[in-house]
């Protein structure tokens, strides 16, 4: 639902009713900022994956995360296996078996399967000071990476995949200076 404001904004010609009301937004949105992050934060983000015990070890021995919730659930033949970056505790991917029936049926199954061995299912972007050093430390855990550390407009960027398909970026971000 759009804010109240909003609404009034996209049905209003008259240019300084407009001007006040943008005005009004920003300023609202200019509330602070620790105040808004103890209301919503990110906790997980999800990717699919062919097999939980490989994508484990994967994201675990070759890319050097931690595992942060490993739960079985037998009688709902349900696993919650979460990894995450070491140092960075509130934030975790969950390691997400393509289920069947009745969650998905098997045609859908399938399909979530080829886009994820495709790489197209997800794509978990990764960000460091150093992409060469990075780059080399996970070549030498065995990561087979799809692009090499290259310059690009934003910073140093290189990809490589999980043993499912998922695409992950490995960027090391320029500082812009603010306009």
């Amino acid at each position: 639902m759009a804010a109240p404001d909003t609404a009034r904004f996209e049905k209003t010609a008259d240019l300084a009713v407009r001007t006040v009301l943008v005005e009004k937004r920003i300023a609202r949105s200019s509330v602070d900022h620790d105040e808004e992050a103890a209301m919503l934060r990110i906790a997980n983000a999800q990717v699919w994956v062919h097999d939980q015990d490989e994508a484990l070890a994967f994201y675990t021995d070759k890319v050097g995360m931690e595992v942060r919730a490993d739960v079985t659930l037998p009688e709902l033949d349900f696993r919650w296996l979460t990894v995450g970056p070491v140092g960075q505790p509130d934030v975790a991917i969950v390691l997400m078996a393509v289920p069947g029936p009745p969650v998905m049926d098997e045609e859908t199954a399938e399909q979530v399967r080829n886009l994820t061995a495709k790489g197209f299912a997800s794509t978990v972007f990764l960000t460091t000071d150093d992409c060469q050093a990075a780059y080399e430390e996970l070549v030498a855990r065995g990561v087979e990476f799809t692009d090499a550390p290259e310059k690009r407009p934003y910073g140093i960027d290189a990809g490589f995949r999980d043993v499912s398909g998922n695409s992950l970026r490995l960027t090391q971000l320029i500082d812009f200076a603010p306009s």
